[in-house]
């Protein structure tokens, strides 16, 4: 340690050494020099300062406008449209298949007659567009299903099962989605679908994903059922199967999501609606007609195991 002077003078400063500067730019300079040599072969680049900024994707897909349908004008020519309508949809111009499907938006609100003939071979199209990793295309195609549901009403009457099919389980597939605005616009295409076509033959397509492996598909397909379920009368209950809806219902009761629970419980709550209105009138006219509540009971323990024909009857019973 450095002795200090004794005449109370401070230290004389010491002198530092010049800080090293990291050469940063130097390497990207001497590429600059190297790229705008003659030899280098590369154009020198352009100063972007006042260029215009380059369309990204991202940047398109926000100028797409999602038009509602009830602000979507008829087309200008419709038969044009409609004829070359097929071939548009399948363009991998994501710009021009979003215009295609609002054309055929347009065709099934205002043109429906010219749109019907082809409408097997739109719904086929609209599912690969449906597959579209373009959220723009996505969506666009799932407002396209909403019109149609609510312009064709029974759909299965238009198209081939194997079309139906196919839509069917991309929209219960994009309704399970993560994406909000995907979710949100596909749980709207089936309530149009769910109250647009007759529930009957809409519930036995939907049977069949009771069964999903996928817990969300099996909730979005109960939601569904219970949509079917509140239009359906005895008599359309009865031609799908008492047993088979309450079979159903007891399933879904013991799903994993809350979501799917609470559709078979509206599920069941339809049918003793439905089967009380049918008991009461049978009551009127026979005077030593058992109970409601009893042929209720009836009913679900011949139709379930009675762990589940408990259950099921304590959903209606009365409180």
């Amino acid at each position: 340690m450095a002795l200090r002077a004794l005449d109370n003078t401070m230290p004389a400063a010491v002198e530092e050494r010049p800080k090293k500067v990291a050469k940063v730019a130097a390497p990207a300079a001497a590429a600059a020099v190297k790229d705008a040599s003659p030899g280098s072969g590369k154009k020198k680049k352009k100063n972007d300062e006042n260029s215009a900024p380059r369309a990204t994707a991202a940047a398109g897909e926000q100028a797409v406008e999602y038009i509602p349908s009830e602000e979507l004008e008829a087309a200008a020519h419709p038969k044009a449209k409609a004829a070359g309508l097929v071939a548009e949809l399948d363009s991998k111009d994501w710009i021009r298949a979003c215009e295609a499907l609002n054309d055929a938006r347009r065709l099934a609100i205002h043109h429906s007659a010219l749109l019907n003939p082809i409408l097997g071979k739109v719904m086929l199209a609209i599912v690969k567009t449906m597959k579209n990793p373009r959220s723009a295309v996505l969506k666009t195609s799932i407002m396209a299903c909403t019109d149609i549901f609510n312009s064709f009403g029974n759909l299965l009457s238009s198209v081939s099962d194997d079309a139906f099919d196919k839509l069917l389980l991309q929209l219960l597939l994009k309704a399970s989605q993560d994406k909000r605005f995907v979710c949100e616009e596909a749980e709207k295409a089936m309530r149009a679908m769910a109250a647009s076509m007759p529930p009957l033959p809409l519930l036995k397509k939907l049977k069949a994903y009771v069964h999903h492996g996928n817990l969300r598909v099996r909730a979005k397909a109960a939601v569904a059922i219970s949509h079917c379920a509140t239009r359906m009368d005895i008599e359309a209950m009865k031609e799908f199967g008492m047993s088979a809806l309450l079979q159903v219902a007891a399933e879904l009761l013991n799903d994993r999501l809350p979501e799917a629970r609470e559709a078979a419980r509206s599920v069941v709550g339809s049918m003793h609606g439905a089967f009380a209105k049918e008991a009461a009138a049978k009551g009127k006219e026979e005077e030593d007609a058992p109970s409601v509540a009893a042929s209720w009971e009836s009913l679900c323990s011949l139709s379930l195991p009675p762990i589940s024909a408990q259950a099921v009857a304590k959903i209606a019973a009365p409180q």
